[in-house]
């Protein structure tokens, strides 16, 4: 099969090889995926730069979509020809969805609805299940008496965020989002009320004025590293809630305790590779109606062959305005 690969960390154009390997074998109780698109996130980037390889040789990236071509024993033969897309596709196993084929657990193989084509699909496994829980999250820490109902969202136009700001919108929530002047206008079009340009002004201001001083009932956050400092600011409403799914620092982050204590803020954490089994189904049912329901839209920022995965990568590093995918002939 074609596939890329790598076998050391190091800068795309460094390390990552395009060629052929040999077709994966489902054992019991997987399917063999065809693909046809492969999801680049930051966590892959993240991956190939830094990370442990998972073995001597990765093929990258956990999303992906395409058609069920093989089952393992114990799998039904009704399955084959069937539309999926793929969650966690190269989480703690070293081939993952850069590729012609991946074998993996039928589970990990989710039903795709015939009107949703394959590029969007392989932005659901990270991205849309990313901002499902987080959005999932920040509602729960709401009570009958005061329920959230202002959120700020950090990096509101990214790929996670734009999904978020969608989701909590249509729930009622008062999204204000942080997005460069650029990227703004796809805030408020997802849904964002007010978005703050975070290059140029002063976040925790802004969010004191547009509140009336009393900040948001929570927070979605995308870098715990730029938005820790703002919780010694008010940005968070007494007993309101931080909820965070990745930060740019590569250590430890300080927190500002006096305020977490005195304020009684809650901070909740999660990495959707590891979803408990009832996280999960809770975040794709909802994915299902929201799909059924024709209520999410995927921003795709670029498309690029498998040849070019090293500029994919790159793009991703560079911030791409959404989410980048690559179309795997």
């Amino acid at each position: 099969m074609k596939a890329a690969w790598y076998t050391k960390n190091g800068e795309a154009r460094d390390v990552l090889q395009v060629g052929v390997q040999p077709d994966p074998v489902p054992g019991p109780g997987e399917v063999l995926v065809r693909l046809h698109a492969s999801g680049v996130n930051p966590s892959d980037v993240k991956s190939r730069r830094g990370r442990p390889l998972a073995g001597p040789l990765v093929i990258p990236h956990s999303d992906g979509a395409g058609v069920i071509a093989g089952m393992g024993e114990g799998v039904p033969a009704s399955l084959a020809g069937r539309r999926v897309w793929i969650w966690n596709g190269q989480w703690q196993r070293p081939h993952g969805t850069a590729a012609e084929f991946i074998a993996l657990p039928a589970a990990q193989a989710v039903p795709l609805p015939d009107d949703v084509d394959f590029a969007t699909a392989a932005c659901f496994g990270i991205p849309a299940l990313t901002a499902i829980h987080a959005v999932r999250l920040a509602e729960a820490a709401g009570t009958k008496e005061q329920p959230v109902r202002t959120l700020l969202v950090t990096g509101a136009a990214s790929s996670v965020g734009h999904y978020v700001t969608q989701i909590a919108a249509q729930k009622g929530m008062r999204v204000i989002g942080t997005a460069s002047a650029a990227r703004a206008a796809v805030a408020r079009a997802a849904g964002a009320t007010d978005v703050i340009d975070y290059r140029a002004e002063d976040v925790a201001a802004r969010v004191a004025s547009l509140t009336g001083g009393r900040g948001v009932d929570a927070i979605i956050d995308m870098d715990l590293s730029s938005t820790a400092p703002l919780l010694a600011q008010g940005v968070l409403a007494p007993h309101g809630t931080l909820v965070c799914y990745g930060s740019n620092a590569m250590g430890d982050v300080a927190l500002p305790f006096r305020d977490l204590l005195f304020r009684g803020l809650s901070l909740k954490f999660f990495v959707v590779y590891e979803l408990t089994p009832a996280e999960r189904r809770a975040a794709l049912a909802d994915l299902d109606a929201l799909l059924a329901a024709q209520a999410l839209a995927t921003r795709i920022a670029a498309r690029f062959a498998l040849a070019d995965i090293a500029a994919a990568h790159e793009a991703v590093e560079q911030g791409a305005a959404g989410n980048v995918v690559i179309g795997i002939p």
